[in-house]
């Protein structure tokens, strides 16, 4: 459990760290300092593909196409019953944001984690495990 917890925590931090609603972000940093910090955008920007990439391939690698959609439908429906149940409200452009961002880091955090639980769960292993 704290496995996935970890990676679910990195990839909401991935997200927050590229766009969210405060003033601390990668693109509202970077629409601000580009003209006198354009080495340092450009860097960031690398390092934060470089974790996309690593995210978005071993997702998809695990659940593939339909188990993103599922996903995402899943924490959707999640998401409807706190609305219906007035637990949350999309007053503010912010909220929603946030929502936003969790249920991208639960998608990505059940595709980087996917391999780990088919295999304490089923016995099963991907080929690329077969070294552990």
């Amino acid at each position: 459990m704290t496995g996935f917890l970890t990676r679910w925590i990195l990839a909401f931090v991935l997200l927050a760290a590229t766009y969210n609603p405060t003033p601390w972000n990668y693109i509202e940093w970077t629409r601000t300092n580009y003209s006198t910090d354009l080495a340092v955008a450009v860097l960031i920007g690398l390092l934060l593909t470089t974790g996309y990439i690593i995210y978005l391939r071993a997702t998809l690698r695990s659940i593939g196409a339909f188990g993103v959609v599922l996903v995402s439908a899943i924490f959707g429906s999640l998401v409807w019953v706190l609305y219906d149940q007035g637990m949350i409200t999309f007053g503010k452009a912010g909220v929603t944001t946030w929502i936003g961002l969790v249920g991208l880091s639960f998608v990505l955090g059940i595709g980087v984690s996917w391999s780990h639980v088919r295999r304490a769960i089923a016995g099963q292993f991907d080929v690329d495990d077969a070294d552990n």
